[in-house]
């Protein structure tokens, strides 16, 4: 008989993420609790972003020792863990709510830049593998929901799942360190403007024959307009790329509709195969249709041949009459020129 294994144990920052780890060894102190130390640890991130985060700082930003941090929470791996899965609690909008799947991925990427706006530090996090956190999922499960009518296999799904999650953070990411260049220095040297003019010195049509138009244009470097804050704004950045890759996903659709289309025809117009055997039956009208079919298929064979060769007849006059013409140019030019040196 063999030995039963025993069932696999989560990881305690995800058992701890679920509500279903073991009670931490309470200190003398009871009022220390897992959700001070996560809702503390945020707070520092937020302002300090997460190098700030340490088990001792968050010790003493608690007013307790870091010996007692550990006994709720074993690693900061787990207190990261935790600090994301909080800060993932995104406010996902009601069932009823009647839009097409554009309007709901739209609506699903908005809501993944806002929990990156209002968490900056969440970019910082290494993705590390699937989501497997209750929160994490909540976003997987909403995702889905926007998706359910689009004729995608499951991979197909969770492919435009990771691409669209990317998107959102690679974008909220780049907001993130041009807000901060921003706040560190002038505006107007993080967009370009101050050196724009310095840079048109150097970025000749001959140095840069693809980008001179551009840059020369101020296509290159966003102008502020009157009544705009200071400081670059890539907001319409973000929606042109999130527009074509809706687009994409349309598109791809499409196609495989159109391809699932052809293909019923085909498969409506196509002859049934004979059945397999290896001649017809001994029967006066079974024979005079093989015949029949054999002759027809003989009629396609020397269409397909005709075709063909027709084929090859066009290509052949088609070359030739180009040659004439190149010929009848060429003439026209010499004569063109013989005229011009008698003249």
């Amino acid at each position: 008989m063999s030995e039963q294994r025993p069932d696999p144990e989560l990881p305690r920052g995800v058992a701890l993420a679920w509500g279903v780890a073991a009670n931490p060894q309470r200190g003398p102190k009871r009022e220390l609790s897992i959700e001070r130390i996560v809702d503390t640890a945020i707070q520092l991130a937020d302002a300090e972003g997460l190098g700030s985060v340490s088990m001792s700082r968050v010790a003493s930003a608690l007013g307790f020792t870091t010996m007692s941090l550990y006994r709720y929470v074993t690693s900061k791996d787990d207190l990261i863990l935790l600090m994301q899965e909080a800060a993932s609690a995104l406010p996902v909008p009601d069932d009823a709510v009647d839009r097409d799947w554009r309007e709901g991925i739209t609506a699903w990427v908005h809501g993944i830049r806002s929990g990156y706006a209002e968490h900056p530090w969440l970019v910082d996090i290494p993705v590390s593998g699937a989501p497997i956190t209750p929160n994490a999922l909540a976003i997987v499960d909403w995702f889905l929901r926007e998706v359910r009518e689009l004729p995608l296999s499951d991979g197909e799904k969770m492919s435009a799942l990771l691409m669209f999650t990317s998107y959102a953070r690679a974008t909220s990411a780049q907001d993130r360190d041009i807000a901060r260049a921003a706040a560190a220095s002038d505006p107007a040297e993080v967009t370009g403007e101050r050196t724009f003019a310095t840079l048109m010195e150097f970025v000749t049509p001959e140095r840069f024959p693809h980008l001179a138009p551009l840059f020369l244009g101020g296509g290159y470097v966003e102008q502020a307009h009157e009544g705009e804050p200071p400081g670059p704004s890539t907001d319409e950045d973000f929606a042109f790329g999130l527009q074509r890759m809706l687009d994409g996903i349309a598109t791809y659709v499409a196609q495989h509709a159109a391809d699932a289309g052809r293909d019923e025809h085909r498969a409506e117009t196509s002859p049934a195969p004979l059945p397999p055997t290896l001649e017809p039956p001994k029967d006066k009208d079974a024979r005079e249709a093989a015949r029949i079919r054999r002759d027809a298929e003989k009629a396609v064979r020397e269409a397909q041949k005709a075709l063909r060769e027709a084929q090859k007849r066009e290509r052949d006059a088609v070359k030739r009459a180009l040659e004439r013409l190149e010929r009848d140019r060429e003439r026209a030019e010499r004569d063109k020129e013989r005229d011009q040196r008698r003249s």
